[in-house]
C-alpha cells in the first residue's frame, strides 16, 4: 500500500540537523523564562525588604517622638507649677494694690465731698441726730414729734404698729377711744357721740356750742385747726378745700365728663343749657322762683331749672389769702334761657369735685327726664332714679384714671392734679358720699334710692327705666 505526503522533502537539508535546531531553540526559550521569574522574585524581595526597613524606621521615629514629648510634658509640668506660683503671687499683689487704690479714692472723696445729709423728721422736717429717732414704717421721727394728739405723750416704738393715724393726727389706740377729737378732753363713758362713718368720738356739747362743721364731709373742727368760711356762711375743712371746685369756668370740664358718662349709659343729653356754680342764697332764690316745695327736710345743693330766670353765679372763685381767709370772689348775673324744657343746672360752689360730680349727675338725670317729656313722674321714683345715677357716677370714680380726675377740676386747687395721686381723704370721700346716699332716711330721697337701686341691681338700668317711666312718655 502506497504512502502519500503533502510535504515535498528537501533534497538539500539534513532532517536530523533541523530537529536538533528546534530542540535548541526551545531550551533557549525556557532559560529566558527562568531568568524572568528569578528577576521578578528578586524585585519582590527587594520591595518587601524596603517595606520592612520603612516600618522599622517609622517605629523608631515614633518611639523617639514619644520620648521627646514625655520630656516636654515633664518640663511643661514643672514650668506650670512655677508659673502657677508666680501667677498666685501676682494676683495677691494686684489685690493689695487694688485695695490700696480704693482706700486712697475713698479718702479723696471724703476730703472733697461733704458728708451725706442727715435724715429729716417726718413731723417737723428738721434734721435728726444719729440715734435720736423713732422709725414709723420706714420714716424717722423725733420722739417728741411722734406724739399722741390726745394725751400729748410720745408714741413709743412698741406702740407704733397699733397706733391710730388719720387726718386729725396720730393717737394711742386707747386714747383715740377715750378722748374727744375736737377738744382732746377725756369723754365720759356712755356720754359721747360718734360719727357713723368717720367713727370719731366727740363730746355731745360740740353739736350745739358753735363748733364749725364742714359742709362737705360733716366733720367737726378740732381745736388748734382752722376751717375756712365761704361767703355764704358755709364752713369748709382744709382737706376738702384742696379739691373744691370754686367757680363756673372751673366746673365745665366736669360738666363735659358727666355728659359723656350719660352717653355711655345710652342716656344722651343732647340739648345745650347753662351749668352754673352759685352761692347758697342764689340757689334758695332760684328754688323759690321755680316754685319747688321742699318739705323733705333735705339740704338743697343743686337744682335743675325749667323756667327763665336771672341767676347770679360765681364767675371767679376765691383764693386763700392771709390768715386762711378766702378773698377775691366775684359774681355776675345772667338770664338763663335755652328754648327747651331745661334752662340751667345750678350747683353750690366750693364743694369738692367728687361731691360736685355726684350732685351734677343727679340733676342731669332730672334734665334727661324733662327733655324726654317725663314731667309728671312719681316723686319717689324720680328722685330715686336721680340718686341712683349720682351713686353710679361715684362708683366709677374708684377706677377713674387720675389724669381724668385732674382734668375735671382746677389745676390750682385739686389735690389730685397737684400730686398725680388720689389723697387718702379723696379715697374716703368716695365711700362717704356713697354712704350718705345709701343711708339717707328721708321718705323721698332715701326710700326712693333704695327702691330704684334694688330694681337696677336685679335687672338693669334700661329695664328699670322701661318699668318706671310712663308708656309712650
Amino acid at each position: 500500500m502506497g504512502c502519500f505526503s503533502c510535504f515535498k522533502p528537501s533534497t538539500s537539508e539534513d532532517p536530523f540537523e533541523a530537529e536538533t535546531d528546534i530542540v535548541k531553540q526551545v531550551s533557549s526559550n525556557d532559560a529566558h523564562v527562568q531568568e524572568d521569574e528569578q528577576l521578578a522574585l528578586a524585585i519582590q524581595k527587594s520591595q518587601e525588604d524596603e517595606e520592612e526597613r520603612r516600618r522599622i524606621r517609622d517605629l523608631e521615629e515614633h518611639a523617639q517622638e514619644r520620648g521627646e514629648r514625655q520630656k516636654y510634658d515633664n518640663s511643661s509640668s514643672l514650668k506650670g507649677k512655677m508659673d502657677g506660683q508666680t501667677s498666685e503671687e501676682s494676683v495677691k499683689e494686684k489685690e493689695k494694690r487694688k485695695q490700696f487704690e480704693e482706700e486712697l479714692k475713698q479718702d479723696e472723696q471724703l476730703a472733697v465731698s461733704p458728708p451725706p445729709p442727715r435724715s429729716k423728721c417726718g413731723g417737723c422736717h428738721s434734721e435728726i441726730e444719729h440715734g435720736g429717732s423713732v422709725d414709723v414704717f420706714g420714716v424717722p421721727w423725733h420722739p417728741e414729734c411722734f406724739s399722741c394728739g390726745a394725751c400729748r405723750n410720745p408714741i413709743v416704738v412698741h406702740e407704733v404698729q397699733n397706733h391710730v393715724s388719720n387726718s386729725r393726727g396720730k393717737f394711742h389706740k386707747n386714747c383715740y377711744n377715750r378722748y374727744c377729737y375736737v377738744c382732746q378732753e377725756k369723754v365720759k363713758i356712755r356720754e359721747y357721740n360718734s360719727h357713723p362713718f368717720w367713727k370719731e368720738i366727740y363730746c355731745p356739747a360740740h353739736e350745739t356750742d358753735g363748733t364749725p362743721k364742714c359742709c362737705s364731709c360733716e366733720r367737726l373742727e378740732p381745736r388748734e385747726t382752722d376751717f375756712v368760711m365761704l361767703d355764704d356762711g358755709r364752713w369748709l375743712c382744709l382737706e376738702c378745700m384742696e379739691s373744691a371746685v370754686m367757680d363756673t369756668d372751673e366746673v365745665q370740664p366736669l360738666h363735659f365728663e358727666i355728659r359723656d358718662f350719660f352717653h355711655g349709659l345710652f342716656l344722651p343729653v343732647e340739648k345745650e343749657f347753662s351749668l352754673l356754680l352759685v352761692e347758697k342764697q342764689a340757689l334758695n332764690k332760684a328754688e323759690e322762683e321755680e316754685k319747688i316745695d321742699n318739705q323733705h327736710g333735705v339740704v338743697t345743693r343743686g337744682i335743675c331749672l325749667s323756667e327763665e330766670q336771672i341767676v347770679t353765679n360765681v364767675s371767679k372763685g376765691p383764693k386763700m389769702g392771709e390768715n386762711k381767709q378766702l378773698t377775691g370772689k366775684t359774681t355776675e348775673s345772667q338770664r338763663v334761657v335755652s328754648g327747651c324744657p331745661v334752662t340751667a343746672i345750678l350747683i353750690l360752689y366750693g364743694l369738692p369735685r367728687l361731691l360736685t360730680g355726684s350732685i351734677m349727675a343727679h340733676e342731669m338725670m332730672h334734665a334727661y327726664l324733662r327733655l324726654n317729656g317725663h314731667n309728671n313722674l312719681n316723686k319717689v321714683l324720680e328722685e330715686g332714679i336721680c340718686q341712683v345715677l349720682g351713686h353710679m357716677w361715684l362708683e366709677t370714680q374708684r377706677y377713674a384714671p387720675i389724669d381724668v380726675a385732674a382734668a375735671s377740676s382746677s389745676s390750682s386747687s385739686s389735690n389730685a392734679a397737684k400730686k398725680g395721686v388720689w389723697s387718702e381723704l379723696e379715697k374716703k370721700l368716695v365711700d362717704f358720699y356713697k354712704y350718705e346716699i345709701e343711708t339717707d332716711e328721708s321718705a323721698v330721697y332715701g326710700e326712693g334710692f333704695r327702691k330704684v337701686n334694688y330694681m337696677v341691681t336685679n335687672s338693669s338700668l334700661q329695664e328699670t327705666l322701661k318699668e318706671i317711666l310712663p308708656r309712650g312718655g
